[in-house]
């Protein structure tokens, strides 16, 4: 399982990736592997502000379908296009070619309530 040093993690198993003003989100490699197949990415807030914590999309896999999280506060300026064909990036590459939306940070000492990789791993047990 892949921790990358670079990212924060929220408690609901999404990932940020600042850069600059704006940030990537997307699920941990942990959250994939607990969906298992990813199916359908549907975000339909592309344009929206939304606040930390509130559900900015879901992700369906083939068993269930859960909410996507809001880890920090902003506009959500893109939703990765290549999803829409391919949802199993999701699986294959969660940290990479999977992110699932870009966001104009509102408020970047909301980083300060995400965790570290070595923080998630003892979140989730590891």
């Amino acid at each position: 399982m892949n921790f990358p040093e670079n990212v924060n993690y929220s408690s609901d198993h999404e990932w940020v990736r600042v850069e600059g003003n704006e940030a990537y989100v997307g699920i941990t490699d942990f959250a994939q592997d607990e969906l298992g197949e990813i199916v359908y990415v549907d975000v339909t807030s592309e344009g929206e502000t939304l606040s930390q914590g509130e559900v900015f999309g879901s992700i369906e896999a083939v068993k269930t379908v859960s909410d996507l999280m809001m880890p920090l506060s902003g506009e959500i300026l893109e939703v990765n296009a290549k999803l829409e064909d391919a949802p199993e990036l999701v699986n294959q590459d969660p940290f990479g070619e999977g992110w699932i939306i870009r966001v104009a940070l509102k408020d970047s000492g909301e980083l300060d309530q995400l965790m570290s990789a070595s923080a998630y791993k003892k979140f989730i047990g590891k």
